[in-house]
């Protein structure tokens, strides 16, 4: 699948864009995975990682394991076009304080790809397939928390954060949440 970009905006020198695309693909230093705190990839995009990128990525999320809702742990990244797997633990539908949690997993992934010096990062919507998060609440709390997190850090080593979704409502979810954002809130 050729990946289009959908939409951009520059914040603090970052591109971040939605993208339509598989995240297995994208030309990134890193690549966020949407995890369980066991970082158990059987299924869904983390079963579609470590099936890209070998059974290296799962072993080595087995010793980092578990991991705490809205934490984040990271892994080489195996056969994969990328350097490093960040795997992002997002909160499952119904648990609780979800928006916070799904913020702090955001963060977390903005601060391991920092800490690892990551120029470019592919970025899925977290918690919002088989964790139940709903499709809009979720790119729109994804998108505010990136931006917000990149204005204040603009020293961050990031100038290109692709969020990215395979299917077209969730690549138009990222693309509408992008045009709304505003400095300091996240827009309608």
């Amino acid at each position: 699948m050729a990946s289009r970009t959908l939409a951009t905006r520059t914040v603090s020198g970052c591109t971040v864009a939605a993208v339509l695309g598989d995240l297995t693909e994208q030309p990134v230093d890193a690549l966020v995975n949407a995890a369980n705190s066991a970082l158990a990839h059987g299924g869904g995009l983390a079963g579609a990682i470590v099936r890209r990128g070998g059974a290296v990525i799962q072993e080595e999320s087995d010793r980092l394991a578990p991991v705490p809702v809205g934490g984040a742990a990271t892994t080489g990244a195996g056969a994969l076009p990328c350097h490093w797997v960040i795997h992002a633990v997002g909160p499952r539908w119904g648990e609780g304080d979800e928006e916070l949690k799904l913020r702090s997993a955001v963060c977390s992934s903005l601060v391991e790809a920092t800490r690892l010096t990551v120029r470019s990062l592919a970025l899925p919507a977290i918690s919002t397939g088989i964790f139940g998060y709903p499709k809009r609440d979720g790119t729109r709390v994804i998108v505010d928390e990136l931006c917000r997190w990149l204005a204040e850090h603009p020293e961050t080593s990031l100038c290109d954060v692709r969020l990215t979704a395979f299917d077209a409502e969730t690549a138009g979810l990222f693309a509408t949440a992008i045009a709304s954002w505003r400095d300091g809130g996240s827009g309608a």
